[in-house]
């Protein structure tokens, strides 16, 4: 278990801003990861990027120390100087062996969460596996933990209050927009149709907001949300274009880099030089810091969202205790599951070296003795032999796990 190795970038060590900043674009993250598994020669790699942290699981026998971990994001990100290296060399949070099991566990079960008690962090993990499984970067190894890590998680949800009244960063941007007293008929401007501004227009929807229009750049995407809100659909181009003006512009895109320039938001607001209300849920941010600093916004970003959650830790600390103590004990229950794993895939031959002797034996050492039996004879001796190569297959194992749990 000690070449499992997590780094983990979050919002305790860094701004979000700055955790935006090892942000791969979906389109980008197969031929980027495939390289950096090749280049540095790892077993299996896992990315995971949310709102506030960026982790990869690794599993190499090789150490990682900080030096490593600026190799790694140097590989990754060749434009970055090395003041930016150096940053997240110094800042990275390196785990192994169990303590990256416990981390795991504890990010997946929203313990280490920006927001303790969400649950979208469940769905986030396993999508980032399926996304790498997918590229072909994991193996055994991680997908056991995984499945683990998902199944701790959920029985953490299920036997504890950690989710009780959940504040996700959708509905705390919600809660913050109602705040306002945005009248219904306000012009919503949707930026990004992911699964993030699905959730936040479905509340939306949901407490009588009826005018949206909605931009993304693969335009099905666009026409499908637009639909469940009643809106108007646009690719993402046409929003250079778009002079129908916005009260409220909700933005959320996997975009490396702000989309919603000088030009474009000129573009935008029409002339209208009232203050609008701007829901920035993207990492890095969609929204150029220019335009911010130049006009009359009333903006909410995930970095003032974090601010805001923080009052969140108090209401769900007396939880923290209880969910600590199955953490605790799944831990040491995973280490006797990875012991046991380790055994079946290192007598994983003796199935196949035990049919092989059945074979020699039967069609070669014996064939002629077994030709001189009778119909019943050869069916009992069949019977016979069947029955002790499943004993022979299943006894090793059961005694080389036993054997490997006692110790």
């Amino acid at each position: 278990m000690e070449d499992f190795h997590i780094l983990a970038f979050t919002h305790r060590q860094l701004e979000v801003n700055q955790i935006g900043w090892l942000h791969i674009a979906p389109d980008d993250q197969k031929d980027r990861l495939i390289a950096l598994k090749e280049a540095f020669g790892f077993d299996e790699l896992m990315y995971i990027s949310t709102c506030n942290r960026v982790e990869f699981i690794i599993r190499t026998s090789e150490p990682i120390n900080k030096e490593k971990v600026g190799s790694i994001i140097s590989s990754l990100f060749p434009d970055y100087d090395d003041e930016k290296i150096k940053l997240f060399a110094n800042n990275a949070e390196i785990y192994r062996g169990a303590s990256a099991v416990e981390h795991l566990i504890k990010v997946t079960s929203s313990v280490d969460s920006m927001i303790i008690g969400e649950r979208e962090i469940i769905t986030q993990v396993r999508k980032a596996f399926q996304a790498c499984k997918g590229f072909g970067i994991t193996g055994d190894g991680i997908r056991l933990l995984i499945r683990y890590t998902i199944e701790t998680a959920k029985k953490v949800y299920t036997e504890t209050n950690i989710a009780q009244r959940p504040v996700s960063v959708v509905s705390l941007a919600y809660h913050t927009l109602k705040g306002k007293d945005v009248p219904l008929d306000a012009r919503v401007v949707v930026v990004g149709a992911g699964v993030t501004n699905v959730n936040m227009t479905r509340f939306l929807k949901k407490h009588g907001f009826t005018n949206f229009a909605v931009f993304n750049r693969t335009f099905e995407k666009a026409e499908k949300l637009a639909d469940q809100l009643n809106g108007k659909a646009y690719s993402l181009d046409a929003l250079k274009d778009y002079d129908q003006g916005f009260d409220v512009l909700i933005t959320c895109t996997g975009a490396d880099h702000s989309i919603i320039d000088e030009e474009v938001y000129t573009q935008l607001i029409q002339g209208d030089q009232s203050s609008k209300i701007v829901i920035d849920l993207a990492i890095p941010n969609d929204m150029d810091e220019k335009v911010i600093n130049h006009h009359v916004i009333d903006y909410i970003s995930v970095d003032y969202l974090q601010k805001i959650s923080s009052k969140n830790l108090e209401k769900r600390a007396r939880e923290i205790i209880h969910v600590e103590e199955i953490i605790q004990d799944a831990v040491e229950e995973y280490k006797g599951i990875f012991k046991e794993r380790q055994v079946e895939l290192a007598m994983r031959v003796v199935p196949e070296k035990v049919k092989e002797i059945k074979s020699t034996a039967m069609e070669q050492v014996f064939a002629k003795e077994l030709d001189a039996l009778d119909d019943d004879s050869r069916e009992t001796m069949q019977k016979i032999i069947d029955y002790m190569e499943k004993k022979y297959i299943s006894m090793p194992m059961k005694m080389a796990k036993e054997i490997l749990l006692k110790k």
